[in-house]
């Protein structure tokens, strides 16, 4: 079956960094687009960025642009963000999602980890 384990997460203070990893397995990893998205405390998901099978394409969300880079190594099924610049409201549980299909669509997610967590301090 589809498993995704997220980890990386944390506490850092403003301005720091951490890379999220999230190890893939029970599917093919190189077909697929992979997303994170995140959730703030009491608030909805969020969608942070998502990569093309290929690597090919990336997108990002105004929040993020220019300070988080998401890649994937296909031959370590693995998916990766490195979060730069980190603001308190950064502070959210990180998923892992797996697209339905090779491109990123934000929306046809059909399997998430268990979350990260990640914790900016002021």
């Amino acid at each position: 079956q589809v498993q995704l384990v997220e980890s990386g997460g944390g506490l850092v203070q403003a301005g720091g960094s951490l890379r999220l990893s999230c190890a893939a397995s029970g599917f093919t990893f190189s077909s697929y687009a992979m997303s994170w998205v995140r959730q703030a405390p009491d608030k909805g998901l969020e969608w942070v960025s998502g990569i093309y099978s290929g690597s090919s394409d990336k997108y990002y969300a105004d929040s993020v642009k220019g300070r988080f880079t998401i890649s994937r190594d296909n031959a370590k099924n693995t998916l990766y963000l490195q979060m730069n610049s980190l603001k308190p409201e950064d502070t959210a549980l990180y998923y892992c999602a797996k697209d339905q299909y090779y491109s990123v669509t934000r929306g046809a997610l059909d399997a998430w980890g268990q979350g990260t967590l990640v914790t900016v301090s002021s």
